[in-house]
């Protein structure tokens, strides 16, 4: 039986260990848990109204959101974990209108789209009545992810597959036609050899001689817990770079920031909180009142390339070697996916290779050798 290693427990290395067949792969983990992104997120899927003109970015994010209903069947995600909600979004009225055409297009090749609504003030306060009474846009496609229950779920399904888990920082170096992994307590070989690690790719390649087009972006959300009756609130996108995400059982989060010059640093910070607490409470009828439960802090790092853009597949010039990063804010909705595409390729190496193109520009364009 060969031997797969993953380096990066995230979204994508845990979906990624799940999907490995376990009759041909023993299945390893490593992964040192600090400052893992989707640990910290919870976000909407909802990809379907962006206007980014990366086709290939889109593509993805369309395919990775209709992958959900799999994903749910597959590891039987309840409500606390995802839940299919619906999706509120509020801009000027000129701009709903203009999205609700957009929306019309798209539902043409994404059914997962649902019902399109325009909602009056009224009717967006009645479908979430934290928000003032504004115009806003509703399909009732989309839905809810909370990355930390996503992950906690998938680890205890991959121990009882007997994945091992091993939660140190770990080196990379090449030997043969095998790779040699060193962690503090470890020293290991494996024939296939993922890394998942977001921003910390580059960590991992560059003694290999490689260079990574990555950075760090720092991330902050708040979690409120609340006695409101949130089971069936949809999510909402507001203005900005604020979201609403109301959780079961009165959780509500709000967020996140995008902070591009904090590093690896995984403090809160008030100057976060105070951000998220002003531009998103602009938009509540009481924001004092949810303002006054009790809240805690969420801290993560996104992985980003210069085209904001992720990638996946073989490293160049290597064998056997994988790699996955660059999901940015949109990871709950394409990480999922992508751990899945990656299982496929490693799990059919006998036949003919996954064409990752149409999600993704070539890995030379991200990861090159340097000079």
């Amino acid at each position: 039986m060969k031997k797969v290693m993953i380096i990066g427990g995230g979204i994508i290395g845990l979906t990624l260990a799940n999907y490995l067949d376990k009759t041909k792969f023993d299945v390893t983990v490593i992964d040192s848990l600090i400052g893992q992104a989707t640990s910290a997120s919870a976000g909407i899927i909802s990809p379907w109204l962006s206007k980014r003109r990366n086709k290939k970015w889109y593509q993805l994010a369309q395919d990775g959101a209709a992958f959900f209903p799999k994903l749910v069947r597959d590891f039987a995600l309840d409500e606390s974990i995802y839940a299919p909600c619906g999706t509120l979004v509020v801009r000027p009225e000129k701009a709903l209108q203009e999205l609700a055409e957009l929306a019309e297009n798209r539902r043409k090749a994404a059914p997962e789209i649902g019902k399109i609504d325009l909602l009056t003030g009224p009717q967006t306060k009645e479908a979430l009545p934290l928000l003032k009474e504004m115009p806003s846009l509703r399909i009732t496609g989309g839905g809810r992810l909370d990355g930390q229950a996503y992950l906690a779920h998938l680890k205890a399904n991959a121990q009882q597959q007997q994945v091992t888990f091993i939660e140190e920082k770990a080196e990379v170096v090449r030997k043969d036609n095998h790779w040699q992994i060193k962690t503090k307590d470890h020293f290991l070989e494996t024939e296939i050899l993922c890394l998942t690690t977001g921003p910390g790719l580059l960590d991992l390649l560059s003694p290999l001689g490689y260079q990574v087009d990555i950075r760090p972006q720092k991330g902050q959300l708040l979690s409120f817990a609340t006695n409101l009756p949130t089971n069936s609130w949809p999510v909402a996108m507001l203005e900005g770079e604020g979201d609403l995400i109301p959780f079961s059982n009165g959780q509500i989060l709000l967020g996140a920031t995008h902070e591009n010059d904090a590093g690896w640093d995984l403090t809160p910070t008030e100057a976060a909180k105070q951000q998220l607490m002003t531009g998103i409470g602009a938009f509540l009828e009481d924001p004092e009142a949810l303002f006054a439960t009790p809240m805690t802090m969420r801290v993560g790092t996104r992985a980003y390339t210069s085209d904001f853009a992720p990638f996946f597949g073989e490293v160049p010039d290597e064998a056997n070697l994988f790699a996955a990063s660059g999901l940015g804010s949109s990871g709950l909705t394409t990480g999922p996916y992508i751990g899945y595409l990656l299982a496929n390729r490693i799990n059919n190496t006998h036949t003919q290779p996954t064409d990752f193109s149409s999600y993704t520009k070539p890995m030379t364009e991200y990861i090159k050798k340097r000079l």
